[in-house]
C-alpha cells in the first residue's frame, strides 16, 4: 500500500492496518463544500444520486372542528412538517394536506347548540374556543331525546344541502380554518390544501357502488355493509364500511377510500403518507387492504407513519384544549427563563425570540426518541439551557452567529487550512463530513431522531472548540481559519434545525 494525496501515512499494528488521512485536505474539502453548497450541503451528496425524485402527498395535523386540538394533533403537525421539509430539501415535489374533521353527526349537535347558545361576535373573534364551548354545552343537553332529534334533523338537512343549514356550517368551517392558519403560522407550518370529510360525502356513495360492482361488499343480517379482508375468505377479519341505515362510516368517509382515490386522480403521486398516532394503525392497514382488493396497485405506495402518545402535557391553566395554549405557555415560560438568565443581552424582540426558542424546546423533546415511543412530557426538562435540548441548539447557533458578527463574516475563500490541525477542530470537521449520511438515514426511515442527535453532537463539539480555539487574540491567519470552521458549523446547524421545523435565532 502506498501513500497518496488523501492518505498521508499507513502503518500496520497487531491485526490492524491504520490509515491517517491528510488533515489539510480534509479541512479544505469539508469547508469548501459546506460554504459552497450553503443550504444544499449534504443534499447534493452522491448518496442521493440514485434516489428518484418523486411526488409525495403528506396528510398531517388533521384536527376536528369544535373538538379539542389535543397534543396528538401537535405531534402529527410537527412530524408531518418535518417529513415534508426533508422531502422538499431532497428535491421531491410535496403536497401538504390538512384533512379536517368537518362533517358527521357532531355537526348536527353543533348546529343545534349554536342556535341555542351561540354568539356571532364570539364566533368571529375566537371561533375554535367558542365552538368548543357550545359543543360542550350542547353535549350536556344531548341526553334529552328532543335535542337528539333536532340534531339528527339538522345533520339530515346538511346532507340534503339545505341552504340555511349549509351556510351556518360553512361559517363554522371557514372561520375555524382562518384561525388554524394563524396558529400554524406561529408554528412555522403551512398547508397546500385544506380538505375534509365534507368534501367526500357524495364520492363515498360512489365508492360503495364500486365495492358492490366488484363483488366486495357483503351485507350482514343486520344490514351493515362489510368487506371481507381474510385470506381464506371466512370473514375472520373484515372491515365495516356502511351503517345499516346506508350512511357512510369513518373508513369510507374520513381517512377514507374516496379521498385516497381522489388524490391519486388529482395529484398522481408516487407516495402518500398519513401521519397519525399509532392507535389508528389497524384502520390504515384495512384502508390500504381494501384499496388493493379494489384493484388499486398504488395502495402499496401508501404509508402510515405512526407515533406514540405524549403524557403529562398540561399548561398552568390545566389540561391542554387548544394548540394556542401550548404555544403561549412555552413562550411565557421561556420569557421567564430568559429574564432570569445572567447571559441574556438586550434582545430586539424578546417575545419572538422566546417563541422560537420555546418551539425548538418542544420539537427537540418530541423528536429525540423513536416516533413510535410514548414519552412523558416535562416543561422543566424541555426548557433547560444545558444538556440535550432545543434551547441548547438555539443558544449554540446564537453564539456562533455573534462570533461571526463580531469578527466580520466575509466570505472566507483563501483560508490557510494548515491552521486547523488541533484535535477539537478535526472533530468538528469529521462530524460535518457525516451530515449526508444522517440525512440519508432519516430519508430512509422518516425518523427525525438521527438528525436531532447529529445536531446535538455538533453543538457539543462546537462548544468545546469555541473554548479551546479562540478567534479573538489569535494571529490573523489562525483567526480567519477558525472563523471559517465556526461559520461552517453554524451553517450546517441552521440547515438541520430548519429541516426539523425550527427557526434558528441569532440572539438570545
Amino acid at each position: 500500500l502506498k501513500c497518496d494525496a488523501v492518505v498521508s501515512e499507513i502503518s500496520a499494528g497487531p491485526g490492524t492496518v491504520n490509515f491517517t488521512i491528510n488533515r489539510e485536505l480534509l479541512a479544505k474539502t469539508v469547508l469548501q463544500q459546506v460554504l459552497k453548497d450553503g443550504s444544499e450541503y449534504g443534499v447534493k451528496s452522491e448518496l442521493f444520486s440514485t434516489v428518484p425524485r418523486q411526488k409525495a402527498v403528506i396528510e398531517f395535523s388533521s384536527p376536528n372542528i369544535a373538538k379539542k386540538f389535543h397534543i396528538g394533533h401537535l405531534r402529527s403537525t410537527i412530524v408531518g412538517n418535518f417529513i415534508a421539509n426533508l422531502k422538499v430539501a431532497l428535491g421531491h415535489e410535496v403536497t401538504r394536506i390538512n384533512y379536517l374533521g368537518d362533517w358527521g353527526m357532531q355537526f348536527g349537535l353543533l348546529g343545534v347548540g349554536f342556535q341555542r347558545f351561540g354568539n356571532k361576535e364570539k364566533l368571529k373573534s375566537s371561533p375554535l374556543q367558542h365552538l368548543f364551548e357550545v359543543y360542550v354545552q350542547i353535549n350536556k343537553a344531548a341526553e334529552d331525546e328532543n335535542t337528539k332529534e333536532l340534531a339528527k334533523d339538522f345533520f339530515r338537512k346538511l346532507e340534503e344541502h339545505d341552504e340555511q343549514t349549509l351556510s351556518l356550517w360553512k361559517q363554522f368551517r371557514d372561520l375555524s380554518i382562518e384561525e388554524y392558519i394563524r396558529i400554524y403560522k406561529r408554528l412555522g407550518v403551512r398547508f397546500d390544501e385544506y380538505s375534509g370529510e365534507s368534501f367526500y360525502q357524495e364520492k363515498s356513495q360512489e365508492v360503495l357502488k364500486m365495492l358492490e360492482d366488484k363483488g366486495l361488499l357483503q351485507k350482514t343480517t343486520k344490514g351493515t355493509g362489510i368487506v371481507d379482508l381474510s385470506e381464506k375468505k371466512d370473514l375472520s377479519s373484515f372491515s365495516t364500511v356502511m351503517r345499516s341505515d346506508g350512511t357512510s362510516l369513518y373508513i369510507t368517509r374520513q381517512v377514507n377510500l374516496a379521498a385516497a382515490i381522489d388524490r391519486m386522480n388529482k395529484h398522481s403521486w408516487d407516495t402518500m403518507i398519513y401521519v397519525t398516532d399509532k392507535s389508528q394503525s389497524n384502520h390504515f392497514q384495512q384502508l390500504f387492504q381494501i384499496l388493493k382488493l379494489m384493484g388499486y396497485d398504488w395502495a402499496e405506495r401508501c404509508q402510515h407513519v405512526s407515533f406514540g402518545l405524549v403524557q403529562g402535557m398540561k399548561t398552568r391553566r390545566g389540561e391542554v384544549i387548544f394548540l394556542e395554549d401550548v404555544l403561549n405557555e412555552v413562550r411565557s415560560r421561556m420569557l421567564q427563563n430568559m429574564a432570569s438568565a445572567k447571559t441574556t443581552k438586550e434582545i430586539e424582540d424578546p417575545m419572538e425570540t422566546a417563541e422560537k426558542v420555546g418551539l425548538a424546546a418542544l420539537i427537540i423533546q418530541d423528536f429525540r426518541g423513536l416516533l413510535s415511543s410514548d414519552y412523558q412530557f416535562s416543561w422543566d426538562r424541555a426548557l433547560q439551557s444545558r444538556g440535550d435540548t432545543g434551547v441548547f441548539l438555539q443558544y449554540t447557533h446564537a453564539r456562533l452567529h455573534s462570533l461571526e458578527q463580531m469578527h466580520g463574516n466575509k466570505q472566507l475563500t483563501d483560508v490557510n487550512v494548515a491552521c486547523l490541525q488541533e484535535p477539537d477542530a478535526i472533530s468538528v470537521l469529521q462530524h460535518l463530513l457525516r451530515y449526508d449520511e444522517v440525512l440519508y438515514r432519516s430519508s430512509q426511515d422518516l425518523q427525525p431522531k438521527h438528525i436531532v442527535s447529529y445536531l446535538l453532537t455538533l453543538s457539543h463539539l462546537a462548544a468545546v472548540a469555541h473554548k479551546t480555539l479562540p478567534v479573538k487574540g489569535s494571529a490573523s491567519e489562525v483567526a480567519q481559519a477558525r472563523l471559517c470552521l465556526f461559520q461552517a458549523a453554524r451553517s450546517v446547524l441552521a440547515n438541520g434545525m430548519e429541516l426539523l421545523g425550527i427557526t434558528p435565532v441569532t440572539q438570545m
